[in-house]
């Protein structure tokens, strides 16, 4: 086992450092701020694309990450960057909290507040102070903090409100994507919520996050994963009612070890002990039922009819991550094939070997599929880059 983690460490470390944090820091886009917002797979860059928030946020997260590992002064000015375009571009410094999309130059185009950004903006804002000491990042993420608790918490049946308006009024449509349901209530938005209180609560020991974060592990375990599948329910009315039968897989393996993390950080050992169980229970289940035993990789989802055999970029990144998590909670190395056959298929096939990242999808067997931009809203940096320096900590944590 020892042998296997060292050779993956060093392929790994290697992709992190020579491929993907360089990859994102020559796109900062020096005349109108932030980073461009759209770029094909052969590298043709699109300088008047529309600029996320998410995306800003994520690589605001990697690159404050990046410098607290490497120390390198391209990570601290990329980190930066992403810093001075969030607050300039996205803050509403009328209403507060963040704007979901700007033009390239930085002018807001949807005011929209989804709490799926504003978590980020939270989970990146936290990163960003706990590398650099900046206060005001600081009182960023906590007046986000506050307005998720003023306007999107439900008290009647717990948990959050996907999106409102500009000013906070609530809104009909909620989705992220055209590709979602109509929901009051995600997992998706609960599960980066997670995350974001969790990494606020690293560097704010405040005894009313700490009881929110209790609740919204509470919450994944009462409500949000299913105790007889061990498969995450996604979409939910407000009374926690399941609207769909859609399994996604790499939402599961995420939640798996999120969910530890979180438990970790609230320092609270009942849920701690019931988190890792839980962990183990979905990392076998993934393995049962998404991961392909032939070619190597995590599929990307299921439902009643059927299953989708295709790779994205991300599910992958994050098994890798899923099954370091459960070998270190077990010792069992029944995850190293699982976690090395992830890792091969990978670097064969999601890696692009000739201008750099990952490909966003892939068929079953590894055949790129085409015009799928590598850079846009929902591709970035911080799925692979974050299973990355997961794994290397993850590795040298076991290897002591």
């Amino acid at each position: 086992m020892k042998e296997a983690l060292l050779k993956l460490r060093e392929q790994i470390a290697n992709e992190l450092e020579n491929d993907i944090l360089p990859f994102w820091v020559a796109l900062a886009d020096k005349a109108h701020g932030g980073f461009y917002g759209n770029v094909t797979n052969d590298l043709k860059i699109d300088r008047m694309a529309e600029k996320g928030c998410v995306l800003n946020s994520r690589i605001l997260w990697t690159f404050s990450k990046a410098f607290e590992m490497y120390g390198k002064k391209e990570y601290r000015e990329a980190a930066e960057h992403a810093y001075s375009f969030l607050k300039r571009a996205f803050w509403d410094y009328g209403n507060s909290g963040l704007y979901w999309m700007v033009d390239f130059c930085g002018n807001p185009i949807n005011k929209r507040k989804h709490i799926y950004n504003i978590a980020f903006g939270i989970y990146a804002l936290s990163e960003y102070h706990k590398v650099f000491n900046d206060h005001d990042s600081l009182n960023m993420a906590i007046t986000l903090y506050n307005l998720v608790e003023k306007y999107s918490y439900e008290p009647e049946y717990g948990g959050y409100i996907d999106a409102f308006t500009e000013d906070w009024k609530p809104v009909a449509d909620m989705r992220l994507s055209p590709a979602d349901l109509n929901a009051p209530k995600t997992m998706n938005t609960h599960l980066h919520l997670l995350e974001a209180y969790a990494n606020l609560y690293r560097v704010w020991k405040n005894s009313e996050l700490k009881k929110k974060l209790n609740d919204l592990i509470t919450l994944f375990i009462e409500k949000i994963i299913d105790p007889k599948t061990f498969h995450l329910k996604l979409f939910f009315t407000e009374k926690w009612e399941s609207m769909s039968d859609i399994v996604s897989y790499g939402h599961d393996i995420e939640c798996s070890w999120l969910l530890c993390e979180a438990a970790d950080v609230a320092a609270d050992s009942e849920l701690r002990v019931m988190a890792r169980n839980i962990a183990v229970s979905i990392a076998d289940k993934v393995i049962e039922e998404g991961y392909d035993k032939v070619f190597g990789g995590l599929y990307d989802h299921a439902d009643s009819t059927g299953k989708s055999f295709r790779k994205e970029w991300w599910p992958q990144a994050e098994m890798i991550v899923g099954m370091m998590n459960a070998l270190e909670i077990t010792g069992n190395d029944r995850y190293i094939t699982p976690l090395t056959k992830t890792w091969e298929f990978i670097y064969m096939n999601i890696i692009d070997h000739r201008y750099g990242e990952w490909f966003h999808t892939v068929e079953r067997n590894g055949r790129t599929v085409e015009n799928i931009p590598k850079v846009e809203q929902w591709k970035c940096p911080y799925h692979n880059a974050r299973a990355c320096m997961e794994f290397i900590q993850r590795c040298d944590r076991m290897l002591k």
